[in-house]
Order: structure tokens, then C-alpha cells, then sequence
């Protein structure tokens, strides 16, 4: 048995997550972050934390880490549109929230390890796929720190989210958590990126679409409105076949589209590189985006945080800003920002 802390959101997945810790005999605490200024969201998260922390019996805590988490990943979301590169928020949060601030406020309250909801598992010292391979999230904790895995506790990882949902609904005091509407990806995002961007800068700004050859061929409505492989959103003069963003120059506010083959790329490279095997050359298996199937590989470790990535076949649409996570099986071996 150990002392626990559950980062709790009020949602299904963790208020199950310190239900079964408590019942397997942990001493088990809460914890809300608060990390964004949503004060209507945050008042109802907290009345749903404080009645399962009620019906269980444990403390709870409310850590403020506004101010980090706009430092961290707030305003590094903003800054990547702005340069013209696809972020991924929720990859930095784990990492730095979660797994680093929370972590460390767990160890300073006496606690032994940190629980959350997340759909993975922890095997042999490494980060493992999910049994629900549908929820699977090993994917975003790609870049957690090596030094923090033996702290991690998932107890959602071995099991199904229809069974969590239905557990839930089994238990008078935890009906309506199962019910509730599930979270969106990231946090401060109710709809669209686009919304989150204009209330910093003008993201209307027409621009020019251009050819892979360098050719103006048409107009759009603002660089940031624009990922690499989107498709539609633009106009192009005279097209018969589909384009596609295959670049972004947001310095000059300008687009440059091509055919579906142009996205196609059997190389590229990663920055801040994370890695759970002490290895320079390995061959494995990368995921380019949360949805992606995997990919075989080999990875080249370079100095500098950085590594090439060969591919066997060419993938399409590769971000710069993403996250490519390797694989060895359904273990996580590491990670690294597309660079």
C-alpha cells in the first residue's frame, strides 16, 4: 500500500482512478489543477471534485499553476501558430504540469506516487500501451521524464472506458460523473484554435497561395487558418485536382500548396529529443500524430537533443511542431518534437 495522489478533474476517468486506489487500500489524496482562466469551468470542476472527495472519504487540494501553465504551454501554443508550426499542448503539460510541478507537489505533501486517468500503463520501467487501444494516450506522455516514470500510476490502463463508464454507473454517489460530456483534447480549446488565436492577434489577413515552384496561384484568408495536408480553406485558379498545404512562410503570409504525393517524405528530424533506452542507433516504430498508425524506422541520435528518423515508407503530412513518439512493440522508447 502507498500514499497516492490522484490529479483529479471531476471527470469519469480520475474520480474511478481514486475510487479504486482508495478501495485497493492506498492512502489516497486529490488534487485540482487550476490551468486556465475559466473561472465557470473551474467553480464546476471543483464542486464535482469536492462531492467524490466527499463520498470517498479523502483530502483534496487545489494547486493554482495558472501562471506556470501559460509560461509553459499557453503562450508557446499562441507563439508556434504565429511562426507558422502545429504545437501540441497537451504533450508539454504532461511534462511539465503534470509530471513535473504536480509531481513535485506530490513529493512535498508526502506522497509516493502521483495518479491520473490517463488510458496507459507503466510495464518493466517504461511507458506502455493501453488494453483500450482506442483510448490508448501513451502517445502524449512520450515526453515525460525518464526520472519520473517510477512515480506514475495508471490504473485506467488495464482497463476498457465502456466498463469505466458502466462501473461509474453502478455506484449511486458516482452516477452522473460517468455521464457528464467527455473533455475536449486540449483544455483551452472550446472549438476551433482559430478562436484562441484572434483573441491575440488578426488571424484575417489575405495572402497568397503559391506553387510548389514558387507561382502565385490563388489567395487564402490568413496563414495561421492553414496545417500541413490541409485541403480546403483556400482558393486556387483553375484547379482540377486537389491541393494541399504543403508549407507554411508566415513571414510573408503565404501558403504553398501541391499534390497529394509533395506531403509524402521518408525522412525528417526531431529536436528535444526524450529518450527511455540508452541507445544511439535503434530501430523502431514512429507515430506522427495522435491518430497515426505506427511506422517503422530507424532512429539516428544526434548531439544537441536531436535525431534523424528514416522511415521504411513514406508518411504523409509531417508536421513541424508535432510530436513523433517511437516504439518498440507497445513500448514507449521515446520521443521528439518535429523539427
Amino acid at each position: 500500500m502507498a500514499n497516492i495522489l490522484v490529479a483529479m478533474s471531476g471527470g469519469v476517468d480520475s474520480t474511478t482512478t481514486a475510487y479504486l486506489l482508495k478501495q485497493a487500500g492506498n492512502h489516497v489524496e486529490g488534487c485540482y489543477l487550476r490551468l486556465h482562466c475559466d473561472e465557470k469551468k473551474h467553480t464546476r470542476n471543483i464542486g464535482m471534485v469536492k462531492r467524490a472527495a466527499e463520498f470517498l472519504g479523502i483530502k483534496y487540494h487545489v494547486l493554482d499553476l495558472n501562471k506556470k501553465f501559460d509560461e509553459i504551454v499557453y503562450n508557446p501554443f499562441i507563439k508556434a501558430y504565429e511562426e507558422g508550426v502545429t504545437p501540441n499542448p497537451c504533450v508539454l503539460c504532461n511534462k511539465y504540469i503534470k509530471f513535473g510541478a504536480l509531481l513535485d507537489f506530490a513529493k512535498s505533501i508526502g506522497m509516493e506516487k502521483l495518479a491520473t486517468g490517463h488510458y496507459v500503463r507503466i510495464k518493466d520501467g517504461l511507458i506502455h500501451e493501453a488494453v483500450d487501444k482506442s483510448k490508448d494516450q501513451s502517445y502524449f506522455l512520450a515526453q515525460v521524464s525518464p526520472e519520473a516514470i517510477p512515480f506514475m500510476v495508471f490504473p485506467m490502463g488495464e482497463r476498457y472506458k465502456k466498463d469505466i463508464k458502466a462501473f461509474a454507473l453502478s455506484i449511486p454517489e458516482l452516477e452522473d460523473f460517468s455521464t457528464q460530456k467527455e473533455s475536449s483534447e486540449i483544455c483551452f480549446v472550446q472549438n476551433s484554435y482559430i478562436e484562441v488565436l484572434q483573441e491575440h492577434m488578426n488571424v484575417q489577413r489575405q495572402g497568397e497561395v503559391l506553387n510548389t515552384k514558387g507561382e502565385v496561384i490563388g489567395a487564402h484568408q490568413g496563414y495561421m487558418h492553414y496545417t500541413i495536408g490541409k485541403r480546403r480553406g483556400f482558393e486556387i485558379k483553375g484547379a482540377h485536382e486537389p491541393h494541399y498545404v504543403v508549407s507554411i512562410i508566415p513571414e510573408k503570409n503565404q501558403i504553398i500548396v501541391g499534390g497529394k504525393e509533395e506531403l509524402e517524405v521518408k525522412e525528417f528530424r526531431v529536436k528535444s529529443l526524450n529518450m527511455f533506452v540508452d541507445k544511439n542507433e535503434l530501430e523502431a516504430a514512429v507515430k506522427i500524430r495522435y491518430r497515426s498508425p505506427k511506422l517503422k524506422c530507424k532512429i539516428f541520435i544526434e548531439e544537441g537533443s536531436a535525431a534523424r528518423i528514416v522511415m521504411e515508407e513514406s508518411a504523409s503530412a509531417i508536421a513541424a511542431g508535432q510530436l513523433a513518439t517511437f516504439y518498440q512493440g507497445e513500448y514507449v522508447v521515446g520521443s521528439g518534437i518535429i523539427a
